[in-house]
């Protein structure tokens, strides 16, 4: 018998710092969906803004989270570093597992960052998500 999962995660992850380094988020999407192509790492939603990026991803069963993201985020850095100066991702990265019957909202919710921020910062918005998500964390070392 074959393996049957369905595992939607969104992940999110922001630069160092928080800083804008992204300096074509756009580009920085479609590069980071040639990436998970060629991984093999289904991704279904993708955007962000000029210091995060947020992903939804179908994670196939055989592939650990950590691996998915680390593909992600190494290849991406790379090619990030040749076109931003000082460019490098946040440590570690946070993921939300998401329910198919949730999975038209979230990636309706992807796709309307840019709108999204003009009212929250990148903070508001990733302590909303922790809460949302029944996340215990300590408000003093989340974003250091």
């Amino acid at each position: 018998m074959h393996t049957l999962a369905s595992n939607l995660v969104h992940c999110v992850f922001s630069t160092k710092d928080r800083v804008n380094l992204i300096p074509e988020p756009e580009r920085a999407w479609q590069y980071i969906s040639g990436i998970a192509r060629t991984k093999q790492i289904p991704l279904i939603a993708i955007g962000g803004t000029h210091n995060h990026i947020h992903l939804l991803l179908a994670v196939p069963p055989a592939m650990p989270l950590a691996k998915a993201a680390q593909d992600l985020k190494g290849n991406s850095s790379r090619w990030l570093g040749e076109i931003s100066q000082g460019f490098g991702w946040q440590q570690g990265y946070s993921a939300f597992s998401v329910s198919e019957s949730r999975r038209q909202a979230v990636v309706d919710y992807i796709a309307a960052q840019e709108q999204h921020h003009h009212k929250w910062s990148f903070e508001q918005e990733f302590l909303t998500l922790l809460r949302n998500s029944g996340i215990d964390f300590d408000p003093t070392y989340v974003f250091t």
